[in-house]
């Protein structure tokens, strides 16, 4: 196969919009277990919910901005509600009493859509105004995957300001070191611990919507994605968000040239990276020995 800097740009450009929604998903998964210590296995059900709810706002407005907005808090919700009344009881039991409780709601939530919307797969078309290619160059590019990278970056962004930049996110910082100096002070650290849980389905949630023009949409989308989503957090290293972004977009990466050069060992090329990262770094990239301790 012939390389030319086109198609070398053109599955840069796809692994990096692919890494976007890894990037969401895995910072997301990070965001709960770095700060929360919980194996979140919903996650990749929330991932799924967001792609149905977006599918079902879309059709219902038109409006693919409004599902933007609708989608995240429509998760963050679900995440709202499981922790104030599942997981919260389960603190201080040990990781595997949430990881069972979450491993049994991802399958809650998946009978639930298959009641509400059949078994079948849906279509999620991208929007008409991201529709189309643009030269930037060296090629014709897909608009929809320049403005997904644009917008997961913008996010990311946000969310570290959010997290370095403010005073909730100090709280947040804080509490995840040290959970009692927040209760000497005063701060109702339950409410944190909340705020982390709903941020983190948001974000699932979120990367569910944009994957749904390019994957499509199935009750079982979520399967898959919380596989790559704990490849990431472990390849980035546990809790590390930072870890999480750069894991994401080597990931999508990784996958995108191996499927140009040997499309069957996609999905094996995952866990090699993973396999390597093991032998190379244990803790992962940038994550912190102990920390399951």
């Amino acid at each position: 196969m012939e390389l030319s800097l086109s198609l070398i740009a053109q599955q840069l450009v796809a692994g990096v919009s692919l890494g976007s929604i890894y990037v969401l998903v895995g910072v997301g998964l990070s965001l709960i277990f770095g700060l929360l210590t919980i194996v979140n296995f919903a996650h990749g059900a929330l991932f799924m919910v967001g792609a149905y709810v977006g599918t079902y706002v879309f059709l219902k407005t038109g409006n693919f901005w409004v599902c933007l907005v609708a989608v995240p808090l429509a998760t963050a919700l679900i995440g709202l509600v499981a922790e104030r009344l599942l997981i919260r009881p389960l603190y201080g039991r040990g990781i595997d009493y949430p990881l069972l409780l979450t491993f049994g709601l991802a399958y809650v939530l998946m009978d639930v859509v298959r009641m509400l919307f059949g078994v079948q797969g849906e279509r999620f078309e991208t929007p008409e105004a991201l529709q189309g290619a643009v030269d930037i160059g060296v090629g014709m590019f897909p608009l929809y995957r320049l403005v997904l990278i644009g917008f997961t970056a913008a996010v990311m962004l946000a969310l570290w300001l959010f997290i370095e930049k403010t005073r909730y996110g100090l709280i947040i910082r804080a509490g995840a070191r040290d959970a009692q100096v927040l209760q000497v002070l005063g701060i109702d650290v339950s409410r944190v611990w909340l705020a982390i849980f709903g941020m983190g389905s948001a974000l699932a949630g979120l990367a569910g919507l944009l994957a749904a023009p390019m994957r499509g949409v199935s009750p079982e989308m979520g399967i898959p994605v919380l596989v790559e989503a704990f490849v990431i957090t472990v390849v980035g290293g546990m809790g590390s968000l930072g870890g999480a972004i750069a894991a994401g977009l080597l990931l999508g990466i990784v996958v995108s040239f191996t499927t140009l050069f040997a499309p069957e060992m996609a999905e094996l090329s995952m866990f090699a990276l993973m396999a390597l990262t093991l032998i190379v770094r244990p803790q992962g990239l940038f994550g912190r020995k102990g920390l399951m301790s």
